[in-house]
């Protein structure tokens, strides 16, 4: 039987994606610096994240680092976890949120962009895992976060089209497998599944018409916001998220009812 490993007051939470102002990675490394975490924003802007370390660590009175990478990349990850394990405290937390979207229609899509698409939301997610979890499974302690999207339920149907439907899918079937080879060493690994939010990675920042477009249907009758998914991220990296793994979670607004 597996026991539960306690939590380290001094933990790190690694953060792909988290350099731009308005995005779902940069809310959610401030609500985890907030909780107490040592910060890693990986990007693969790297002068973005260092500047984003910079006013996280000056903020929350936390150790952050910023480090560039491009996630598709191993040899770039791996140099940017070396440089996190040397400046910050043992890495507990990981949350797979850099991503692009890809609006183009499945007729008009290239190989190259499809290429392209899976190689950042997927594969990356792949790659950064794998690299996370070495240290993971020998301090028998860990928790994973991937980002997936209500297109990847829906079959599309948002502004991204096929490809990123597709990738965002399979990181369902990925965290899934994941987690149930990883359990045994005490490690969570679940998904986040939001619905349309006003990140730029819906094209920019939402008109009130795209707004009520994209909402409409939902329960709640609203896009979400960054720091909705954040604290949903923050969450089930944190301690009290031990005995759920293999999860996916909705945050649509009743947009989408699993």
């Amino acid at each position: 039987m597996t026991e539960p490993t306690g939590f380290p007051a001094e933990r790190t939470a690694v953060i792909t994606g988290a350099a731009s102002e308005r995005g779902i990675g940069k809310a959610t490394a401030r609500r985890l610096a907030s909780e107490g975490w040592a910060v890693a924003v990986v990007d693969v802007a790297v002068t973005d994240a260092e500047r984003a370390a910079e006013e996280i660590s000056a903020r929350y009175d936390v150790p952050a680092v910023g480090v560039g990478a491009d996630v598709a990349d191993p040899e770039s990850v791996n140099e940017a976890f070396t440089t996190i394990e040397r400046e910050l405290p043992p890495v507990v937390g990981l949350a797979n949120i850099a991503g692009i979207s890809s609006p183009t229609a499945f007729m008009d899509t290239a190989v190259e962009e499809w290429d392209r698409v899976l190689a950042i939301n997927l594969r990356g997610a792949f790659i950064v895992t794998q690299r996370a979890l070495h240290g993971m499974i020998d301090r028998r302690l860990g928790r994973i976060v991937s980002i997936s999207s209500i297109s990847a339920q829906r079959g599309g149907g948002t502004y991204s089209k096929v490809a990123y439907s597709a990738s965002k899918a399979g990181l369902l079937g990925f965290t899934r497998a994941v987690a149930r080879e990883v359990g045994e060493f005490g490690i969570t690994v679940n998904a986040v599944a939001p619905g349309p939010v006003d990140t730029d990675i819906m094209g920019g920042t939402l008109t009130e018409d795209r707004k009520q477009a994209m909402s409409a249907g939902g329960m709640l009758g609203r896009v979400g916001t960054a720091d909705e998914i954040a604290a949903l991220i923050t969450y089930l990296l944190g301690p009290d998220a031990g005995y759920i793994t293999a999860a996916t979670y909705d945050i649509n607004g009743g947009i989408q009812v699993s």
